[in-house]
């Protein structure tokens, strides 16, 4: 009896956690083949993190929240939830706010508080939010939600959506500083929740201040480690271990503190060894402006970044091969005319656990493009992690934005906050002879429009930046839904806001992942032979 108990619990147990995963999370690689029996489903529940937007008292923020209608959202969109809800913050965790010098960031594995009773000491005090009013919540898929604010403090969110409001469900933070060091544009996709990110393009120089936003969804507190690897490898320095986020709250730490090397190009990696987080990196330059520094796309041989504006003014490279082994890349451009290689750099080497940049300046020259690094012999399998850093501008009216590497839209992703002037779509289709057809889709309006779709060809081993489709009637602002179109070869999609502030080409860019919004949910059948096991 107690063995066909136990069998009968041991089954309960494994079926509960397959439905439990599919449910949530989707597929970690490319778009994999349907196993026999199994289906294709929307995911019940999705998690959103946005960090704190800035400490800016001449700061605006914009948040855009839309979930996409269509078979993917699980029917007409008019069931299930979707908010974002302020978040606590831990102060001086390396950094009282994003405009402070800050102080090291302490351990808290030991000697904090609990889950109910807020931070760690040694990390710093937790400060609840004023409010815990939802923040664009939305009331239906296909029509996007809007908030703003221009508090100096407005704190970090946290959210969930549900229904057939998961699948899809984007949110948009948008910041505008119109003067100080963090003068410019910067935007961010709220972030889902994960356990590893890889940050390339990070620096703790003097002339940069570099905060990694660490923000909790959960009711039960995250362990991180932080590293920092520069151009001969690990940074000196320990206080990047051991950093309690509580639940629901955020942990901003300056990446200065970490370590007494200072590095203009170095590689983050955040894991959280306990629980999950959203990770995102605000970088301030004392010249160039600040941006969001969105995670790259998990370490993999080949990597796509996509949608460097046409009148860069410079392009720097900067990656990392994080394992045991050494990586040789083909350094390649695609171009509305064709892959090409840019001069002076046919391949890039780079060694096992230590940060390469390269100055590549004005590589566009004029032409939209997208970076495209591949094995330089063709079968190597060693992963790499790949961002950009790209400006805008000359002199002192000079603004910078950061393009991480991406993975591929295999089913759909969304770009969430465009308004009718100011947004550019950029799409490659890396692979000779695999023709992109890319439906995409501008939502209605926040106040108002009608849906327009249109289909557009990427030629294989192309890219091409387009002003996209402006719904009708248009009022507020709109979403953009990427998708590949029957018999569509692979391809990379982003997304640049452009709004120019006082003579300064502020801008920032985002790239457009898929969004993961179904996953393979397996079949399952009875089997009493589990009994006699």
């Amino acid at each position: 009896m107690k063995r066909t108990m136990m069998s009968l619990i041991g089954v309960a147990v494994a079926l509960g956690a397959v439905t439990g995963v599919a449910a949530v999370n989707a597929p970690a690689g490319g778009d994999h083949k349907a196993a026999r029996g199994s289906a294709r489903l929307p995911v019940q529940r999705s998690a959103l993190a946005c960090p704190a937007p800035t400490s800016s008292e001449v700061g605006q923020t914009d948040y855009t929240a839309f979930a996409p209608k269509g078979a993917a959202a699980g029917g007409d969109g008019t069931k299930g939830t979707a908010a974002l809800v302020p978040a606590g913050t831990v102060k001086d965790a390396g950094g009282s706010d994003s405009g402070g010098k800050g102080k090291k960031a302490g351990k808290g594995g030991k000697g904090g508080k609990d889950a109910a009773g807020g931070a760690d000491s040694a990390s710093g005090q937790l400060v609840a939010p004023r409010d815990t009013k939802p923040v664009a919540p939305l009331k239906e898929a296909g029509t996007p939600a809007t908030a703003s604010t221009d508090s100096a403090d407005a704190p970090a969110l946290v959210g969930a959506a549900d229904g057939t409001l998961a699948p899809g469900w984007t949110v948009q933070q948008t910041t505008s500083v119109a003067a100080g060091a963090g003068r410019g544009l910067m935007g961010l996709n709220c972030t889902t929740p994960d356990t590893t990110f890889w940050f390339p393009g990070v620096s703790t120089a003097a002339d940069r201040q570099d905060y990694v936003h660490l923000t909790n969804p959960d009711p039960t507190p995250a362990v991180v480690d932080l590293q920092l690897r520069g151009k001969d490898g690990s940074l000196g320095g320990s206080t990047g271990e051991d950093i309690t986020v509580p639940p629901h709250a955020t942990v901003p730490v300056l990446l200065s503190t970490l370590t007494t090397a200072p590095a203009t190009n170095a590689s983050l990696q955040v894991v959280a060894r306990e629980g999950r987080i959203g990770a995102a990196v605000q970088a301030t330059d004392a010249k160039l402006g600040s941006d969001w520094l969105p995670a790259a796309a998990d370490p993999s041989p080949s990597v796509v970044l996509p949608g460097i504006p046409k009148d860069a003014g410079s392009v720097r490279l900067v990656a990392l091969a994080p394992g045991e082994s050494d990586a040789d890349l083909k350094v390649q451009l695609a171009t509305p005319s064709g892959l090409i290689t840019p001069a002076g750099l046919e391949t890039l080497h780079l060694k096992s656990g230590m940060t390469t940049a390269v100055d590549l300046k004005d590589l566009t020259k004029g032409e939209a493009g997208s970076l495209v690094l591949t094995p330089a012999d063709g079968s190597s399998k060693v992963p790499v992690a790949a961002a950009l850093r790209v400006t805008r501008g000359k002199g002192a009216k000079q603004e910078m934005a950061f393009i991480p590497a991406t993975r591929p839209v295999e089913q759909r992703a969304t770009a969430a906050d465009n308004r009718a002037k100011g947004s550019t779509l950029s799409l490659v289709a890396p692979e000779k002879g695999k023709d992109a057809e890319v439906k995409v889709t501008a939502s209605a309006g926040s106040g108002g429009g009608t849906p327009v779709t249109k289909t557009y060809t990427v030629k294989g081993g192309t890219s091409r930046d387009l002003t996209p489709p402006i719904p009708q009637g248009l009022k507020g602002t709109y979403a953009l839904t990427v998708e590949p179109a029957s018999g569509s070869g692979p391809f990379y999609a982003a997304r640049m806001l452009a709004r120019p502030q006082g003579g300064v080409p502020a801008f920032t860019v985002q790239t457009l992942p898929d969004d993961r919004g179904t996953v393979l949910v397996p079949t399952a059948g009875q089997d009493l032979s589990v009994l006699t096991k």
